[in-house]
């Protein structure tokens, strides 16, 4: 008898937890499965369900309606920027950076369900992990809800904080800058060269140099060879004192 109870409990008291998340996405799910199905990561579905169970699909989904709201959004903002410079924009805005800071702005990262590996691995805060899940989040709320509250919950967690975003140096595309200043010197693209790789699957390490007509011109550490060529970049610029202007945003 105590053991059916104990299991309504729970039930109750994780309906109660996606309650508060619904009101932090301001959204009340008719269909709930889509919401448990967008926190799922494919670390506790591989465990718990089949490969089918977890949010990529709806990842996948929620990516292009972010990309929808974002891109009309600067459209209309700036109707005298040229397409180069919008994309440049759109592509630092919904970076997989700012996606994670927006699921933290909502406490996604609570509300995720996980393997246990995974949890222990600091899952419920990894960038990547966030970023997916967010999307997921969005792709559900389309299906369950139509565009409008998903352009609600981008507009407050993303499109109110463009401004800081774009000041934020971290998010610079440093990779763009420095292929530019390389190659308007006449010496070609740089090279990233993987130095090491360490770490378990969930949690690897990139150590990446880049080099420029043979030297080394900087180093850069992240958790994915993306995030460690960019910071190598940045090692490159700083180091050499190259000027950034918005055009290598």
């Amino acid at each position: 008898m105590i053991r059916p109870i104990r299991r309504l409990l729970r039930r109750l008291a994780r309906k109660d937890d996606l309650g508060r998340l619904e009101r932090e996405l301001g959204h009340v799910f008719a269909n709930p499965a889509l919401l448990h199905h967008a926190l799922s990561h494919r670390s506790h579905s591989n465990t718990f369900g089949g490969a089918g169970d977890s949010n990529e699909r709806l990842e996948f989904l929620g990516d292009a309606i972010v990309d929808l709201i974002v891109t009309e959004v600067l459209f209309r903002a700036h109707p005298d920027r040229q397409e180069g410079y919008l994309s440049k924009v759109k592509s630092l805005v919904v970076s997989a950076r700012v996606l994670a800071e927006c699921a933290r702005a909502i406490d996604l990262g609570a509300f995720m369900k996980l393997s246990k590996p995974e949890e222990r691995a600091g899952g419920r805060d990894r960038e990547s992990i966030l970023a997916d899940a967010f999307e997921a989040v969005v792709g559900a709320m389309y299906l369950d809800g139509g565009l409008v509250p998903c352009e609600r919950l981008v507009q407050r967690v993303l499109v109110t904080r463009f401004e800081e975003f774009l000041d934020d140096a971290r998010l610079l595309n440093y990779k763009s800058a420095l292929l530019e200043h390389a190659q308007g010197k006449g010496w070609g693209a740089p090279r990233y060269e993987v130095l090491a790789q360490e770490g378990p699957e969930h949690g690897k390490r990139y150590t990446i140099q880049v080099r420029i007509r043979g030297e080394i011109w900087g180093d850069g550490y992240g958790p994915s060879k993306k995030d460690a060529e960019q910071a190598a970049a940045r090692d490159a610029i700083e180091s050499h004192g190259i000027p950034i202007d918005e055009s290598a945003i």
